[in-house]
C-alpha cells in the first residue's frame, strides 16, 4: 500500500502517518546530509589552507570568487566607514535596535550563572563551580545567495555577552570581481561590537580559524551556520578547534489542527524554503481538509513572492516538503518528537498549547499562535536563530551565551573531611588497580597524623558562599 495520499511528483507529498512503519518513517523524515563526495573535496581544502595558510585563501579569491590575489584578506577601516554610508541611517538604527534585544535575552539567560556558587557538601568538603568565558572565539556569517546581518548580530553579541576575550569574524566577499564584503554584514558586526572581520568564505573559513593563517587568528570555538561546504568542514575539525553544532539547512514543522489559517502556513513553510534547495518545510496536522488547503495556499504564495526565491523554494518543496496527516494530536506531537525540527510552530486550538508544549521534547525552538511567524523569530524576538538542525535538536538548544562559557570544579577537603572519605576513596582505588592513588591518599593521612574513619562519619564543613 502506497503512504501517498497525493502523488510524489506533486509539490508537496501528503502522507498518512498510521500508515508507515519505522523504516519508511525515516526515509520520510529524510533530510540532507553531506555526501562522502563533497566531504573528500573539504578535507582538501582543510590540508591546504593548514600547510599553505594566506596562499590557499588567495588561491580561491582568483578561482572561485575572480578578484585579485593581493585584496586584504581582512577587512579594513574605511570598508567599515563606507559600509555606514551604504546603508544609511535608519538601516543602522534598526541593527541597533535588534542588537540591544538579543544583548538583554542574553544576559538574562548567562545571569543566573554569572557569580557561580558555592556549597557545603559535608563531611568537611566544600565544592563549587567558577565560571569563566572562552578565551576566543571565531564566528561565521554566510553570504553567498543571501546576505545575513541578522546572524552577524546573533553569534557575535552572545559572545560577547558571555566575556569572551576576543571574536572574530570571518564572511566571504560578494564575488563576481567583487571583493567587497556585504556592508549590512559589516555595519552589524560593528554595531555588535566586532572589529576582527576577514574576507573569507565557505571551508575556507573554517579552516583559517580552526588552525591559524598568517592573517587570521586560530580560536578557541567556532561558531555560526552555512552552506554544506561550510558544515561539513566544521564537522572534520572536531580534533583541533571545538564547534557549536550542525546548523543547516534550515527546517521547518508546523503542527497545526483544523482551526488553522491554510495561507498562513503556506507562507511559513515557503518562507523557510526559500532558504535555499536543500531547506525542509513540513505539516503535521490532524486535519486532512487544513493538508489539501495549504496544497493550495503554497501554489498562491510561491506565485505571490515570485523571482529566484519561489524558484529556489519551489525545489526544497519538492526535494523535502511533506505533509503529515495524523489521526490524533498525540500523535501529530510524535511526530514532531521523532522529526526533531530546528523550528517548530504551533498552530492549535489554544486550550491544547499547554499539552503540546509539556510533550514536545525534541525541537530547536518554538513558536506558539498564527502571529508568531519563524520570520519574527529569525530578526527581531531576541532569540537565536542559530539553531541546530537534522534532528540536533535531541541533544542540545539554540546559540547562547552557554556556548562561550566554560564550568571550572572547585573542591575544598579539610582535614575531617579527609579522614571522612578516606575510606571509600581507598576502597575505589584499590578495586580499580591504581595503587598511586592509594599512596596519595594514605601519604595524607600520614603527614596529618590522621586515622581513615568509617565510611559514612562525619568530618568538619566549610562555610559556602559564592565562587
Amino acid at each position: 500500500m502506497s503512504w501517498f495520499i497525493e502523488e510524489q511528483q506533486s509539490l508537496l507529498r501528503i502522507i498518512r502517518l498510521s500508515t508507515l512503519n519505522s523504516d519508511s518513517l525515516k526515509r520520510i523524515v529524510r533530510r540532507f546530509k553531506v555526501g562522502e563526495e563533497l566531504e573528500e573535496k573539504v578535507k582538501g581544502i582543510l590540508r591546504d589552507v593548514r600547510e599553505r595558510g594566506d596562499e590557499a585563501v588567495r588561491d580561491l579569491y582568483e578561482s572561485f570568487y575572480g578578484i585579485g590575489r593581493d585584496t586584504p584578506i581582512r577587512v579594513s577601516e574605511d570598508e567599515f566607514s563606507e559600509a555606514y554610508r551604504e546603508v544609511g541611517e535608519e538601516f543602522v538604527k534598526t541593527l541597533k535596535r535588534v542588537a540591544s534585544r538579543i544583548k538583554a535575552f542574553s544576559e538574562a539567560v548567562l545571569a543566573p550563572l554569572r557569580r557561580g556558587w558555592w556549597v557545603n557538601a559535608g563531611l568537611g568538603v566544600s565544592v563549587g563551580q567558577l565560571v569563566r568565558p572562552i578565551d576566543s572565539v571565531g564566528i561565521y556569517v554566510p553570504g553567498g545567495r543571501y546576505a545575513y546581518p541578522s546572524t552577524a548580530l546573533m553569534t557575535a553579541i552572545p559572545a560577547l555577552v558571555a566575556g569572551v576575550g576576543r571574536v572574530v569574524a570571518c564572511t566571504p566577499p560578494r564575488g563576481d570581481g567583487d571583493a567587497s564584503v556585504d556592508p549590512a554584514v559589516l555595519v552589524a558586526l560593528d554595531v555588535a561590537g566586532v572589529k576582527e572581520v576577514f574576507r573569507v568564505g565557505g571551508a575556507h573559513a573554517v579552516a583559517a580559524m580552526a588552525y591559524g593563517t598568517e592573517t587570521v587568528p586560530r580560536v578557541a570555538k567556532l561558531v555560526g551556520p552555512g552552506g554544506p561546504w561550510f558544515t561539513a568542514a566544521k564537522s572534520l575539525v572536531l580534533r583541533d578547534v571545538a564547534v557549536d553544532m550542525i546548523a543547516g539547512p534550515s527546517e521547518i514543522v508546523v503542527l497545526a489542527d483544523d482551526s488553522a489559517d491554510p495561507t498562513l502556513i503556506a507562507a511559513d513553510l515557503v518562507a523557510q524554503a526559500e532558504h535555499g534547495p536543500d531547506s525542509a518545510a513540513v505539516l503535521v496536522t490532524t486535519s486532512e481538509e487544513l493538508a489539501r488547503d495549504v496544497v493550495k495556499e503554497v501554489r498562491r504564495v510561491l506565485d505571490a513572492v515570485g523571482g529566484r526565491q519561489a524558484s529556489t523554494a519551489e525545489e526544497a518543496l519538492r526535494r523535502y516538503g511533506l505533509i503529515v496527516i495524523a489521526d490524533s494530536l498525540p500523535q501529530a506531537v510524535w511526530f514532531v518528537n521523532e522529526y526533531g525540527p530546528e523550528h517548530l510552530e504551533v498552530m492549535v486550538e489554544w486550550r491544547e498549547v499547554p499539552y503540546v508544549l509539556s510533550s514536545v521534547r525534541n525541537a530547536g525552538s518554538v513558536f506558539v499562535g498564527e502571529c508568531a511567524a519563524v520570520a519574527l523569530g529569525d530578526y527581531v524576538l531576541g532569540t537565536n536563530h542559530v539553531i541546530p538542525t537534522g534532528g540536533w535538536c535531541r541533544v542540545r538548544g539554540p546559540l547562547s551565551p552557554l556556548d562561550f562559557i566554560k564550568f571550572i570544579d572547585v573542591q575544598y577537603v579539610s582535614a575531617g573531611g579527609l579522614a571522612s572519605l578516606a575510606g571509600d576513596a581507598l576502597s575505589l582505588a584499590e578495586r580499580e588497580g591504581f595503587k598511586a592513588h592509594a599512596f596519595s591518599i594514605k601519604l595524607r593521612l600520614e603527614r596529618l597524623n590522621l586515622a581513615s574513619l568509617p565510611s559514612g562519619a562525619s568530618g568538619s564543613g566549610v562555610g559556602g558562599g559564592d565562587a
